[in-house]
């Protein structure tokens, strides 16, 4: 076990640093530089700014001093567009948000996944589980840009008490949630039935029928735990994607969380901002992996951590 995760840690760590030298190298790769469109400023301003940042270096005395700074010291340095600001700062103000947003949205799609996903494996190929992965089709389908507006126009416009856009208030969590952990619940409910439709087929299930144990304590008891297995282990990368890719949605409700700094620093190309961000993302989706990893083998003992 703890060859495992030290193990899993060393990967993780291998997988921050590509993370980071390919981020590096694109954004760098894209047309012109933070200060391109700053009109306001002079050539000799704009000189200035870029030997301040090291951007007058060649390419790869800038990656080795960015490598230095972010691994050795772990300072991301301050954002090239927002003046005054640390990207660890900005990070720490707006990943609560995100948190919160992303945690919502993974209790909704737990809350709408798993029991549909069972009541689907429950009563297979009945007019229930045609509806139930009629729906989770459509949750997978649709992208969260088009459910958004839709809630917009269709529920927070007639519902007195939910805003159309804001993070002032829990009741303004509903929709952003709603909206970012429909696609999450659909996979769920996928996974969750064909989990169970493998656990109801063994025989200690059988067994346990045969021997007259109520069905509700078969499923609570006996089938549940090995069902859920498959959507256990998606849901630590999921909750990853949940926090990291909600810019989406953050932008439809201006939700003040990390996507929108994030789509901030790419059409701003602030490097350390976008840099920073991605590291955080990247090891965000590492710890989540590896938690969902140990989880799964806690509820399934046939599930061996070993490297």
């Amino acid at each position: 076990m703890l060859r495992y995760l030290v193990s899993r840690l060393l990967q993780g760590l291998l997988v921050i640093f590509c993370l980071y030298t390919i981020t590096f190298f694109l954004v760098r790769a894209v047309p012109g530089d933070p200060f391109t469109d700053e009109k306001a400023m002079s050539e000799q301003n704009i000189e200035r700014q870029k030997a301040y940042w090291g951007l007058d270096q060649p390419l790869p005395i800038q990656y080795l001093r960015s490598l230095k700074k972010t691994f050795l010291e772990f300072d991301f340095g301050p954002s090239m567009k927002k003046e005054g600001r640390l990207v660890i700062d900005i990070i720490g103000q707006s990943f609560p948000v995100s948190f919160v947003l992303g945690f919502g949205s993974l209790g909704f799609a737990l809350l709408l996944g798993i029991p549909s996903g069972i009541l689907s494996a429950l009563k297979r190929n009945s007019p229930a589980d045609y509806a139930s992965m009629g729906v989770a089709l459509i949750g997978i389908c649709v992208p969260s840009f088009v459910i958004g507006p839709v809630l917009v126009i269709l529920v927070a416009a007639q519902v007195a008490w939910l805003n159309v856009a804001g993070w002032d208030s829990p009741t303004d969590w509903i929709l952003p949630s709603f909206t970012l952990g429909f696609s999450t619940a659909a996979y769920i409910a996928r996974l969750t039935r064909g989990g169970m439709l493998d656990v109801l087929n063994q025989d200690y299930i059988r067994t346990a029928y045969a021997k007259g144990v109520p069905p509700l304590r078969v499923i609570l008891l006996h089938a549940l735990r090995g069902g859920v297995t498959p959507a256990v282990a998606f849901i630590g990368p999921a909750f990853a994607a949940l926090i990291s890719g909600s810019f989406i949605v953050e932008t439809i409700f201006f939700v003040p969380g990390m996507g929108q700094h994030f789509l901030n620093a790419a059409t701003g190309r602030d490097y350390t901002l976008m840099q920073g961000l991605v590291m955080f993302y990247g090891f965000l989706i590492v710890l989540a992996n590896l938690s969902a990893d140990i989880l799964q083998a806690a509820l399934n003992p046939r599930v061996r951590l070993t490297d």
